[in-house]
């Protein structure tokens, strides 16, 4: 995984509530093993007609937004437990999903893989739509290693919460497997110590 400290970005505002993971990639499209391509598939039955023409009024489609952080709804990522839609905002090129409510499997999968939620308050939240509305380049910034958000515009700040350990892994840019890799060493110590 890519290290992820801190990120400075315009967004794309996405304020519906209650986002399944079958909308954010169509069941039909689960049939790749690999991580790769799943970002043309984002949001398809939203961005796409049935004739695979782009649907003008859907925000991917929008050229007036655009950036590495999406911000969504409340309940974002409900649902069934698919990995890939992580893997498809992913590819699409977002580091970041801001919300006030995150689905818990689809919180595990995205920090799993890389992908940042941010959760923050229903005000924190109406205020970033707010803003983005009055200008679609609104800069947010996110601090990992504060745990904050930041509307640059007029300095707002949020703190929001993440597990530790997902953070440092974050940070480093590793996964679980890495994680148990670089302490390979310890444990095999903490085994030889128990042999009996």
């Amino acid at each position: 995984m890519k290290k992820f400290i801190k990120l400075i970005s315009t967004t794309v505002p996405l304020p519906i509530e209650n986002i399944d993971t079958d909308q954010i990639i169509p069941a039909r499209f689960l049939k790749a093993t690999t991580r790769e391509g799943f970002g043309e598939n984002l949001f398809c039955d939203w961005r796409y007609d049935a004739n695979h023409e782009t649907k003008s009024g859907f925000v991917l489609n929008d050229p007036m937004y655009s950036g590495k952080i999406m911000v969504a709804g409340k309940n974002f990522g409900c649902g069934s437990s698919r990995e890939h839609a992580a893997w498809a905002l992913q590819d699409y090129g977002f580091d970041v999903v801001i919300s006030s409510f995150f689905a818990d499997i689809f919180k595990g999968n995205a920090l799993n893989n890389g992908l940042l939620p941010v959760q923050v308050s229903d005000k924190f939240l109406n205020r970033i739509f707010t803003n983005i509305n009055q200008n679609p380049d609104t800069e947010i910034e996110i601090n990992l290693e504060n745990q904050t958000v930041t509307l640059l515009e007029n300095g707002e700040v949020e703190d929001f919460e993440i597990n530790a350990y997902k953070k440092a892994c974050l940070i480093n840019g590793i996964d679980d497997i890495d994680f148990i890799l670089r302490n390979k060493n310890l444990i095999e110590e903490y085994e030889e110590s128990r042999k009996a």
